[in-house]
């Protein structure tokens, strides 16, 4: 029996990273740079945007998880490491972005200095993990889903330059590469029509079939 989220993968994939492009592209424009950092956090439409961000990061989660519950029989183990090692990545940027746009406001108006100051110890290890995981995890899970035959060589290849440029996706508009090549993904799976693969039967699939259709 096929998942409704696995039904649903093409059409939440191209929402969630469209919408996810979009609010990435409003974080830029909200970002007042004439102003200092500490002034900058304290506008409430940088404010609202980076709160935003946060929640757009639930649906990229959610793009992932269907779109690999509709394809992820057909890539065996590698599409598993990728596909847990992509969503690791994700889950830790979350994280972070959810301090940038909930803690940050209040600690820009109780503790400025703290912010000027900026990180060390276990938060500088926490910050470095989350870009370098989200970059690293979207890198592994295009090369992995091309060689894998989860989807086209040439959306591995976009996922890979996707994820280089994410590991600055904490600052606009680096965030918006990923959300792009994920709602093309989406839009791919849509276009194809392209069907769930049984685990138990993925191995004959790829042995009798050439590459997906692109």
């Amino acid at each position: 029996m096929t998942s409704p989220l696995a039904k649903a993968a093409g059409p939440i994939a191209m929402v969630s990273g469209i919408v996810f492009a979009a609010v990435d592209v409003a974080r830029l424009l909200a970002a007042d740079r004439s102003l200092d950092r500490i002034e900058m956090m304290r506008q409430v439409p940088f404010q609202v945007t980076n709160a935003l961000y946060w929640v757009v990061f639930t649906g990229l989660v959610l793009a992932l998880v269907s779109v690999y519950f509709r394809l992820g029989g057909r890539a065996g183990a590698l599409g598993a490491v990728a596909f847990c090692f992509a969503l690791a990545g994700t889950l830790d940027m979350a994280g972070n972005m959810w301090f940038d746009g909930f803690a940050g406001p209040w600690i820009a108006d109780v503790a400025p200095g703290a912010i000027l100051a900026g990180g060390s110890g276990m938060l500088a290890i926490g910050g470095l993990s989350s870009y370098v995981l989200f970059a690293l995890g979207w890198m592994v899970f295009g090369i992995a889903g091309w060689r894998s035959r989860m989807f086209p060589a040439w959306l591995g290849v976009l996922f890979v330059v996707a994820g280089v440029l994410g590991y600055n996706a904490g600052l606009p508009p680096y965030g918006i590469p990923i959300g792009l090549v994920v709602a093309t993904l989406g839009w791919w799976v849509i276009r194809t029509g392209a069907p769930a693969a049984h685990p138990a039967t993925s191995g004959v699939s790829r042995q009798s079939s050439g590459p997906p259709e692109t």
